[in-house]
């Protein structure tokens, strides 16, 4: 303890020192001219508005100045409605400007200009908005670790090509930012300029970005000027009608259904987001897999509401939204071990309705950022039948289900914060709730040089009915996690040290996800990069790292690894990845025997992965990558390969295909809890196919049709038993002969057009077909298994969405 307080001073007294490079500074014209978004600029307020240039290179050649040829030029208006972006982008090749349409949030093969807004001016996070030189919008929410382009705001852009380049012009409403009420603004802002021509990639900004330094947002220059404003009431509705018909070889439905999203902006820094009525039929389908391992399958969220505008409830990973809406809490083997002998489940439902759902967001002008969301889950029955009288009850697998996210996390320093994080989940009647409260803090040094971070996190679990209580089948349990980490995040040379604990009953999964407890480790991260080209690469950085993980009730090890890998970029726009893991101890897995306190043996292995992906520049690019994994244990062996192609035909066209094939030969896992308690294990092989195929024909920057196709075939053939040994070991066993070889298809198709015919408002088309099939009789002929797919129950969905975008002053102005 003597030797470590001396340390930790130091540390903070590192926060006190360096300084940031010069800052440029932007003054914002007032306007009271109507400016018209057609990409002229032509409006007499442009001519005498003060100019943004000198742009310097971010990447390849960081710190370059931009060449006259490529001089960029950008103004800056404003009024009570929205502040107007004005940016000329020469170019001395106007013929080669890249100028792929794409969908929303698709950057693709385009030359691109963009604006980065911080209106807390705090270092932390931007708004983020990008217009392609074929006219397409991108737009983000990023913080340092990450860009979330599912948020979308509502914004105007025109773009021109012209004999001396390209011109793009914004408006971008208060509505669409964040920012005190102070009466003289100042934001963060920065430019950027991205350029993808043949084998160069290259991007510019305005303010200077040393990309030695770990932090990006902190190297913002400063927009003023901006002061009095007397912004609009933020209230949108955005009503939605839709028309499902589904058919499938049993039946067809019609479907009618309508209801709302409403915004409504609290002041200019808060923001509230409701649900009513929800209808998610249009989202992306799940890709569904043959899961073997001891854990769920993670699922990607496709809700639009879930997945916008939600940094704030990212923190201390904690939220999973699709618990929200996920599996009932009591799933089918559960309840078919509470059925009587003569009675079945005719009807099991995989998911749970939502009722409605609201979030709260923002930040003060002191830097609090608050977070709220509520949902509400309705009761949801299993339908069971007696089998010998026929009639049919109904039993709870899930009651009504209340979830909560708070969230309050003080920014300070321009680069440092302290996060409280509080979940909890209360569900009707005799089932579980669940809390769980979260302290974390991020701090950074001014010169960004070093970080200390880390966490407290505390689990409630309140269960009145054991029998679906934990995994422990404890009845009320509480449990803990920490950790803590420190690097040093500039310079060429990086580094990471931590360590945590969790406690043997540390549990989120009622709103969160963890699939791994009970342990503690220690992890340690050496990296190299360059920051300028050389003359075979533009980017190249290597990482080392060494983890090790202690099981806590045995002290045995449950993962220890070493990893060497290596990210390039060429000087031909080449991308290289590869990797060498090394296991060097034997390690056992407390999961996979799915009995609590019972453990199996994991041997040795080393694993070799390598990825190339060709200049997506290009018209036809193309992608291999594979691994191999040697366990030193009876010829036990994983292969990997993917590949995949890509042709643009033109700027409107392109199809790409990939495909994912594993191979696992004598891979082994968990079978059967027999009633005499032993646990089975076999030795299996199995064989993982996945097809992709995905076509795009954009008619414009509004209109896009959309093809998206998947086929996965998999399958796991036992040759081998064997009987769980109490000190994890596997003895042979020539009695078990049950079949537990599984063989499982999916087949799902997704045809859809979009017009976004107004600001914020869409009309999508969707056909959708899709089908599924699992049985134990493996079949490792691919095109018999693919007929097999497609003769089982195929359901195919036709549905027509229309959205529309509401601005309450609009209504107003109508008056």
């Amino acid at each position: 303890m003597s030797k470590f307080y001396p340390s930790f001073l130091l540390f903070f007294v590192f926060i006190n020192l360096g300084c940031y490079a010069q800052k440029k500074t932007l003054q914002a014209k007032s306007t009271a001219e109507n400016i018209t978004i057609d990409a002229k600029n032509d409006e007499e307020a442009w001519k005498t508005a003060p100019i943004a240039t000198d742009f310097i290179m971010f990447e390849p050649d960081n710190g370059k100045p931009i060449s006259e040829s490529k001089k960029t030029e950008v103004k800056v208006l404003y009024d009570n409605t929205a502040i107007y972006i004005s940016a000329i982008l020469y170019d001395d090749e106007p013929n080669k400007i890249s100028k792929e349409l794409t969908n929303r949030d698709d950057f693709g093969v385009a030359d691109n200009f963009s604006v980065s807004i911080n209106g807390n001016n705090d270092g932390q996070q931007d708004f983020r908005f990008f217009v392609s030189a074929a006219g397409v919008q991108m737009d983000c929410l990023a913080t340092e670790s990450l860009e979330d382009f599912n948020w979308d705001a509502i914004w105007d852009s025109k773009v021109k090509i012209t004999t001396f380049g390209w011109i793009v012009e914004m408006k971008i409403p208060y509505a669409a930012l964040r920012f005190s009420n102070a009466a003289k603004q100042t934001w963060g802002l920065n430019f950027k300029r991205d350029i993808k021509r043949g084998a160069k990639d290259q991007s510019y900004t305005w303010n200077f970005v040393d990309t030695k330094i770990g932090s990006i947002i902190t190297q913002e220059g400063i927009l003023e000027g901006i002061q009095n404003i007397k912004t609009p009431t933020r209230l949108f509705l955005i009503p939605y009608t839709s028309a499902y018909y589904q058919k499938d070889d049993y039946a067809s439905d019609k479907t009618l259904k309508a209801g709302m999203d409403i915004k409504f902006g609290i002041n200019d820094a808060f923001t509230l987001d409701a649900i009513l009525v929800p209808d998610f039929g249009q989202t992306k389908f799940d890709n569904a897999i043959l899961n073997l391992e001891p854990f769920e399958q993670q699922l990607n969220e496709n809700r639009p509401f879930f997945t916008e505008a939600t940094d704030l409830f990212a923190k201390g990973n904690l939220f999973y939204s699709r618990r929200i809406g996920g599996s009932p809490i009591i799933d089918s083997y559960a309840l078919q071990n509470q059925l009587a002998a003569n009675e079945e489940i005719t009807n099991f439902p995989s998911t749970v309705d939502l009722i409605n759902a609201v979030k709260i967001s923002g930040r003060t002008e002191k830097g609090l950022g608050i977070g709220f969301l509520n949902a509400i889950t309705e009761k949801t029955y299993a339908k069971i039948q007696d089998t010998i009288s026929g009639v049919t009850r109904k039993e709870v697998i899930q009651p009504l289900t209340n979830y909560n996210v708070l969230v309050l996390d003080q920014r300070f320093n321009q680069n440092s914060s302290v996060t409280l994080v509080n979940t909890n989940t209360i569900r009707n009647g005799n089932f579980r709730d669940a809390n769980v409260a979260a302290l974390l803090f991020d701090l950074n040094t001014k010169a960004n040089t070093f970080k200390l971070s880390g966490d407290f996190k505390y689990s409630s679990i309140k269960d009145s009915d054991i029998n679906y209580g934990s995994m422990y089948g404890l009845e009320n349990y509480d449990g803990y996690k920490t950790a803590l980490n420190f690097s040093k995040t500039r310079g060429k040379y990086r580094y990471l040290f931590s360590g945590k604990y969790l406690s043997e009953n540390y549990d989120v999964n009622d709103l969160g996800l963890i699939f791994v407890n009970n342990y503690h480790s220690g992890y340690g991260e050496m990296t190299y990069r360059i920051v300028n080209p050389t003359k075979v690469f533009n980017s190249f950085k290597i990482n080392q790292n060494i983890n090790v993980e202690i099981q806590n009730t045995t002290g045995k090890t449950q993962e220890a690894w070493y990893q060497a890998i290596m990210t390039a970029t060429t000087i031909k726009n080449h991308y290289l990845e590869g990797k060498l893991q090394i296991n060097p101890v034997n390690r056992f897995d407390f999961y996979e025997p799915r009995v609590y306190a019972r453990y199996v043996f994991k041997p040795k292995s080393a694993l070799l992965y390598a990825l190339f992906y060709s200049n997506d520049n290009k018209p036809f690019h193309y992608e291999i990558e594979g691994y191999i994994e040697k366990f030193d244990e009876d010829n036990r062996n994983t292969y990997t390969v993917n590949g995949g192609i890509k042709y643009r035909f033109n700027d409107k066209l392109s199809l790409s295909y990939n495909i994912l094939y594993t191979r696992k030969v004598n891979d082994r896992g968990f079978v059967s809890l027999l009633q005499n308690n032993d646990i089975i294990f076999g030795e299996r092989n199995r064989e993982i196919v996945e097809h992709y195929f995905n076509g795009k024909y954009s008619i414009n920057d509004k209109m896009t049709f959309n093809l998206i196709a998947r086929y996965y075939w998999s399958y796991s053939e036992n040759h081998e038993f064997f009987t769980l040994q109490e000190d994890g070991y596997l003895a042979p066993n020539s009695t078990y002969s049950k079949n537990k070889n599984r063989n499982f298809n999916s087949w799902n198709l997704d045809f859809s057009y979009s017009w976004w015919f107004a600001p914020g408002s869409e009309i999508s088309v969707l056909y959708r077909n899709y089908a599924l099939e699992s049985t134990n009789l493996v079949q490792k002929n691919m095109s018999t298994n693919l007929s097999n797919v497609f003769d089982t129950n195929l359901t195919n969905i036709f549905s027509v969405s229309l959205r529309y975008y509401i601005d309450y002053n609009s209504l107003k102005r109508k008056k």
